[in-house]
């Protein structure tokens, strides 16, 4: 297998993986899973539930952990429903054989993740949720818990995405201000430490709408329908002139954040959970971004982060401008022969408060 240079993979570098058999899968990988940075994983065949969410540990592998909290098993070629609040493991179609020089992280989707749909990869002998160590070779394995709605999945459906890393790959601080002094990231100026800061927009240019609540009681999300269902039967929609709302313990609000950002063709970035201390919730179940993402050269001017937010503990009052997350911006190995946009018809370029693109617009 041929080296790469330090960084995150391009496309035509998970390519050769596939090439070289450090990628295979039961069914031929398409190139619509190959994303500039990423590679989209497929659900195989059937789901296991089970009684709780696990890690599998550095003793076992997962069929062994399958056997102690199995309840029963779920046939996925012809599509079934998986119930809100349920825990599900799905072997996947894609496994791997990886370098001793590299490893691989794992993150829901960006539609998978507005959905409240957590879903996380989980590899045999693994300590870690959504982390393939270096050398790694095995199956991989999706665990998902619907929160906030009911959904129909099927053999093939991508609802997970991997990313593949060689050597140091993350920009440190002043990487980063040279990055944005060179050609700026983030529209305003720039937080950072230990990445890039973003606040959240509850005071938007035009209008009162700064966010959507899930319902609490509604009907089954097929995973296959795009542009399908309406919005007011899942969301509450979220309005306010006062610049703040009031979080509800429990419940999942889609925002959005007050800055655009940029992710040049060079960088890939990954959205990080804020500091607890600010705040009794979390931002973050949806965590790529792909280079092009937000770049003007690829129609992404103006491209603002869609917040996945969920209030833990306490009712939490959450202002506008109020510092909620950062992304980690990491080199590149090589510039992908795509960018996310333009080239392969992404769905969120160039957007501001946007639901998945299973509902209509």
């Amino acid at each position: 297998m041929a080296e790469f240079n330090q960084g995150i993979l391009a496309d035509h570098q998970m390519r050769a993986m596939l090439d070289s058999g450090a990628i295979t899968a039961e069914e031929p990988v398409s190139d619509g899973q190959i994303q500039p940075a990423s590679l989209d994983l497929r659900l195989g065949t059937h789901a296991y539930r089970v009684r709780a969410s696990f890690l599998t540990g550095r003793d076992h592998p997962v069929e062994r952990r399958l056997q102690d909290f199995t309840m029963h098993k779920v046939d996925l070629t012809k599509g079934a429903v998986l119930e809100k609040g349920c825990v599900y493991v799905v072997p996947l179609l894609e496994h791997l054989a990886l370098p001793d020089d590299m490893s691989a992280a794992a993150s829901a989707k960006s539609s998978i993740g507005r959905l409240d749909l957590l879903t996380r990869v989980i590899t045999d002998y693994g300590v870690e949720f959504d982390r393939v160590p270096a050398g790694y070779v095995g199956p991989l394995f999706a665990e998902i818990c619907p929160r906030s709605f009911s959904v129909v999945a099927r053999t093939g459906q991508m609802l997970n995405q991997i990313i593949f890393r060689t050597g140091k790959t993350v920009m440190d601080d002043d990487e980063l201000r040279a990055l944005h002094a060179d050609s700026p990231i983030v529209s305003g100026d720039p937080v950072i430490s230990d990445g890039l800061g973003f606040s959240v927009d509850l005071k938007p240019e035009t209008g009162d709408l700064v966010g959507y609540r899930a319902k609490p009681h509604t009907g089954v999300i097929d995973l296959d329908k795009l542009g399908h269902y309406d919005p007011s039967e899942y969301w509450e929609e979220l309005r306010t002139s006062e610049g703040r709302l009031i979080l509800d313990p429990g419940a999942f609000y889609i925002l959005v954040s007050q800055q655009s950002i940029v992710i040049p063709p060079h960088c890939a970035a990954e959205m990080a959970p804020y500091l607890a201390m600010v705040g009794e919730f979390r931002v973050h179940y949806a965590g790529f971004f792909d280079p092009g993402f937000g770049y003007s050269g690829a129609g992404g001017t103006g491209s603002r982060g869609v917040l996945e937010v969920r209030c833990h503990e306490a009712p939490f009052v959450l202002e506008h401008g109020q510092t909620v997350g950062r992304l980690v911006y990491e080199h590149m190995s090589e510039v992908p022969t795509q960018l996310y946009g333009i080239d392969i018809k992404s769905n969120y370029q160039g957007q501001g408060l946007k639901l998945s693109k299973h509902f209509k617009v």
